[in-house]
């Protein structure tokens, strides 16, 4: 399901875009499904596991200002299909191989009017390794642009496996890390867009200053036999088998 060319790319670039890959009434059962979710987090009480909300300016939750769901396949099993699709995984096997897990499953609503995804920062960072063997994906529901917070990444920025310094801010959620903004590349996208990216890019995104949300999961393919210490298989509940292929 790649070229050469397309890995090439990313092996050089760190990064692949495809535009609107899934569509449909595929898409709008997808969305259907976020909408259940937002819905829900009204409801949901601040410090109930798994659910996060915005920040106000005393870096206070907001309730019912839905900002994440960590372990979103956890939360609404019927995510995992989406980390399932054959046009997602078939592009996935190019790049790492046919068994392949998923962990890391998160839904960012960033809802209008000040959601918040994330600031600038390397996923390995948060996995504790350099390897370039994790796969990060983005998957946007929505169309995305820099107005309502698309994401931004540093094209190369994955080659030399360096994990840069991080630093917790209290503003904020996580740990980010300083980029030169002069090398960021916007990827704007369109609803049912899928980015890959090596879990060594570093990447960011703008805030939500629109009136519309911007959807969007984010999670990571690893090789199935790739040992994560803080994920390990069989002992993180959301780290799940999403394409396995027996030896004949």
């Amino acid at each position: 399901m790649l070229t050469n060319q397309e890995i090439q790319q990313f092996h050089e670039e760190g990064y692949l875009i495809f535009e609107s890959l899934i569509c449909g009434e595929k898409l709008k059962s997808y969305v259907a499904i976020f909408d259940e979710l937002v819905e829900r987090s009204r409801e949901v009480s601040i410090g109930t596991p798994h659910w996060s909300f915005e920040l106000d300016d005393d870096h206070q939750q907001i309730a019912g200002f839905l900002h994440k769901i960590q372990g979103v396949c956890v939360v609404e099993p019927r995510i995992l299909s989406l980390a399932k699709e054959p046009e997602i995984l078939a592009r996935i096997e190019a790049l790492i191989g046919k068994n392949i897990d998923v962990f890391g499953t998160k839904f960012f609503p960033k809802l209008p009017n000040g959601g918040t995804s994330v600031n600038w920062h390397q996923d390995n960072f948060y996995f504790g390794t350099n390897t370039s063997q994790i796969v990060s994906c983005g998957i946007y529901l929505q169309d995305a642009d820099a107005e309502n917070g698309c994401l931004r990444i540093v094209p190369k920025s994955h080659t030399a496996q360096v994990i840069a310094e991080h630093h917790r801010n209290a503003k904020t959620y996580g740990s980010w890390t300083v980029v030169d903004d002069s090398e960021a590349v916007d990827v704007s996208v369109l609803a049912g867009s899928v980015v890959l990216f090596s879990a060594n890019l570093l990447h960011g995104s703008y805030d939500n200053r629109s009136t519309r949300s911007r959807y969007s999961t984010a999670w990571h393919y690893t090789p199935a036999e790739l040992a994560l210490e803080r994920f390990p298989r069989g002992g993180y509940k959301d780290r799940h088998i999403v394409c396995r292929h027996e030896e004949s």
